[in-house]
């Protein structure tokens, strides 16, 4: 019992428990895309991402509420939690969410989770985290494999695909930004009211241009509903809580490359859940990124 005990308390608070949170992350974030891809057939893009964010801004309140946490932020952290919230929920959810409806959710997922190169060129002169040899390979592996990954042997991009590319390159870059700025300076206050108000502030742009639309939520199907309900509970509140976890435990470098999971696992589930076409270069970026991720969990 003391050894297992012993064990628990030399895991908890270590870089192998940041590692493990990052796996999880990258799963659940990358789950999310085949699924919202799904939702876009049933509900308008922008309509689809605010009834995820709603729900999952409601459930982590719950969660805060039911563990007792502080509810009203301290008044020197209004600020900063707006600007975390534009970057890491709110921008970036609405520049996905037209991106996902222009291109296929596998092209989306790896143009998005560019934001390694991003986070690693921002944490240079924001943190001080100069790129090792071994990190800089595991970039390169990582967006090799992620360029293998979408479909450059179709036919000449369309202006809606170009635009989406665009989008979803943008959001990228945000998030990156994002990402350097909660490791040089987390929010001071309980992690999960933290990520309650992200999601709450967060999703306010996107519910806005929601109105925009005329969503029918009466063609919403059990299935529909469900997916719904796993975005808003895993990807949308559990998944933050482990990345900013994370982002304490790890450097910001490898956090950001260790999410390439993110693109692989989208990739991988449009392809059972969806039928997009993985073909021979596609499970051939698929082990790049993989054995990218491997060389950026190596010290």
């Amino acid at each position: 019992m003391s050894t297992s005990a012993e064990g628990r308390r030399g895991f908890l608070g270590s870089r192998a428990e940041g590692l493990a949170l990052l796996v999880f992350t990258g799963c659940s974030w990358g789950l999310t895309w085949p699924q919202s891809k799904f939702l876009l057939s049933l509900l308008p893009p922008f309509s689809m991402r605010a009834t995820c964010g709603v729900a999952g801004c409601a459930i982590a309140f719950l969660l805060a509420a039911l563990r007792r946490e502080p509810l009203v932020p301290p008044r020197g952290q209004w600020g900063r939690l707006l600007v975390f919230s534009m970057l890491n929920y709110g921008l970036f959810i609405l520049l996905t969410a037209k991106a996902l409806s222009w291109m296929s959710a596998s092209q989306t997922v790896v143009l998005t989770y560019t934001l390694p190169i991003w986070a690693s060129i921002f944490a240079w002169p924001m943190l001080g985290e100069r790129p090792t040899p071994l990190r800089v390979l595991a970039i390169v592996l990582g967006l090799t494999g992620v360029t293998l990954l979408v479909n450059l042997g179709a036919p000449s991009a369309g202006p809606h695909e170009l635009a989406g590319a665009a989008l979803a390159l943008a959001a990228a870059m945000l998030f990156g930004v994002g990402t350097v700025i909660a490791k040089r300076k987390p929010l001071g206050m309980p992690p999960i009211t933290a990520v309650a108000w992200q999601a709450l502030f967060g999703s306010m742009p996107v519910t806005l241009a929601a109105f925009t639309e005329a969503p029918r939520y009466d063609h919403m199907t059990p299935l529909g509903w469900a997916a719904v309900a796993y975005i808003a509970i895993l990807p949308m509140t559990v998944s933050y809580l482990a990345w900013f976890r994370a982002l304490r435990l790890v450097p910001a470098s490898t956090a950001a490359t260790t999410v390439l999971l993110s693109p692989l696992i989208g990739v991988a589930g449009s392809a059972l859940l969806l039928g997009e076409t993985l073909g021979p270069r596609q499970v051939l970026g698929l082990v790049l990124t993989l054995t990218g991720v491997g060389l950026a969990a190596r010290r």
